[in-house]
């Protein structure tokens, strides 16, 4: 009978240790409902976490009658409320803002009550990616009102959301999303296991969850499109791509991907496709610009005079006349100045920062000029390369274009034209070598007539009738038929 009695007591103990160990806390509340000790009902909350509103109009005036915890479960008018004894769920759930109630304080049943305090931010325009045309909805730092607005473009039952927590800490909740019926199932399961196979104390952002399941963790490329915009996460689903949400971010995931998509911005959509294409080419070759044109000038000045022509060298060399750096010196502090004063502006307040950005880069370059530290015809061609690695609609792309430059023009400055080869050859080899969960990252080798319906370049939507055949969709195609173009009109009557 001791033994038993013993059992008893430890049992009672470790089911009630949750209890011991959430009250360590100040912000942790167990309170009696009721004047007399022997009557219900007990509840426990992190006031931190709980809706104080929901608490005292929608549950507390349903402890009064004295009920079955069972009964009170169909009377307290909230959506999500659990009877449960195991300890572990309690803990878990308390701690997302849930609420305990307990027939008296040392029993181990209890009603779990989802009361959290759900208040973010409002929804608003994209940040990072900004358009003058097209929808004007961004993501939130909420993984439901993220999915919500998903669901909104997408209203098919073929949208399934499979939800994950990762961190051992912080249990984040990180949402897989794709089409059922036209999504790859091995890229669903890759997926799924990846993330499945983190093991981290706490996720902060997506960011993270991009760090740890992309293929190759040391290239500068992203292996995934952060963005912030619903409507490329809805175009992106249709094809057949993957999308991870993260609690806490408001960048969602997009994968697989492929270099050419870092050039594709979703404002291409609303203008005709000839324009688009325009806009789409005007990007690519800006790519170009900004990762040679400080190269090329290092590697020329330096080696090669003979390139220029005669007119143009003169220039050149009267820019320089008072310079006292060689050409590789004067690059190398331009560049590190716009890439200070680009930090710089980030970094402080936003009005500030502004200010700083326009007003000090114009004051900082004049003077640096007049100084004679450097010429004027390397701040042009420096001024024209940074705006060029802006022109990337995916942000984390710019930033490896504007870093790609700095080992360029050391290879320039070594080895001239030759290294500038030499880095875009290695570049290229990289590229090639690349994959995006599995995917080849440059998708158009080798040639796929789909890379040329959406991608190199944007033909008409009636001619775009197949999805991406890297992304092996269970769906081949894409539309069911569109309206051909009227004939034209004969102006001449018999």
């Amino acid at each position: 009978m001791k033994l038993k009695n013993r059992n008893k007591e430890k049992s009672s103990a470790s089911d009630h240790n949750w209890l011991e160990r959430l009250s360590r806390s100040n912000d942790f509340v167990q309170e009696h409902t009721s004047y007399r000790e022997e009557e219900p009902f007990w509840i426990s909350y992190y006031r931190t976490l709980i809706s104080s509103d929901i608490l005292h109009k929608d549950v507390l005036p349903y402890l009064q009658e004295k009920l079955p915890l069972e009964e009170l479960k169909s009377k307290i008018p909230v959506q999500e409320i659990i009877f449960t004894r195991d300890t572990d769920k309690i803990i878990q759930n308390i701690m997302n803002g849930f609420l305990v109630i307990q027939k008296h304080q040392m029993d181990e049943e209890c009603l779990l009550i989802n009361i959290a305090n759900t208040k973010f931010r409002d929804v608003s325009i994209p940040t990072m990616e900004a358009s003058a045309i097209g929808p004007q909805v961004g993501f939130i730092e909420e993984l439901d009102t993220n999915i919500n607005l998903i669901r909104k473009r997408l209203p098919v039952p073929e949208l399934h959301v499979k939800e994950l927590k990762v961190g051992e800490l912080s249990k984040t909740r990180v949402a897989v999303l794709y089409m059922d019926g036209i999504a790859d199932p091995e890229n669903i399961n890759t997926v799924i296991q990846r993330i499945s196979d983190i093991q981290y104390d706490h996720i902060q952002d997506s960011s993270y969850i991009a760090s740890m399941i992309e293929d190759n963790s040391n290239s500068l490329f992203p292996q995934s499109i952060s963005t912030e915009r619903t409507d490329r996460v809805a175009a992106g689903l249709t094809e057949g791509k993957i999308i991870i949400a993260v609690d806490g971010s408001p960048n969602l995931l997009i994968l697989p991907v492929t270099f050419m998509e870092a050039f594709i911005a979703m404002e291409d959509y609303s203008y005709s496709w000839i324009i688009g294409n325009f806009f789409r080419l005007l990007r690519f070759v800006a790519v170009f610009i900004s990762t040679f044109l400080s190269p090329m000038y290092v590697a020329i000045m330096t080696y090669h005079y003979e390139l220029i022509p005669a007119r143009l060298l003169e220039t050149l060399v009267g820019s320089r006349e008072s310079v006292p750096f060689p050409p590789f010196l004067e690059a190398i502090f331009l560049e590190l100045m716009i890439e200070m004063v680009k930090e710089a502006g980030i970094r402080l307040p936003l009005k500030i920062g502004q200010s700083l950005g326009v007003v000090g880069g114009i004051v900082i370059g004049q003077a640096v000029v007049e100084a004679g530290l450097t010429s004027n015809v390397l701040l042009i061609l420096v001024g024209l390369g940074t705006l060029s690695s802006y022109t990337a609609p995916v942000y984390k792309f710019s930033n490896t274009i504007r870093f790609i430059k700095f080992p360029v023009i050391f290879l320039a400055q070594w080895f001239g034209v030759f290294g500038v080869y030499f880095g875009a050859q290695f570049t290229i080899i990289h590229l090639l070598r690349l994959t995006s969960l599995g995917r080849p990252y440059l998708s158009q080798f080798p040639i796929r007539i789909t890379s040329f319906q959406d991608l190199w370049i944007r033909l008409p939507f009636s001619m775009q009738k197949e999805n991406p055949k890297n992304l092996r969709p269970q769906k081949k195609r894409k539309s069911t038929g569109t309206r051909k173009n009227p004939e034209p009109v004969n102006d001449f009557y018999e």
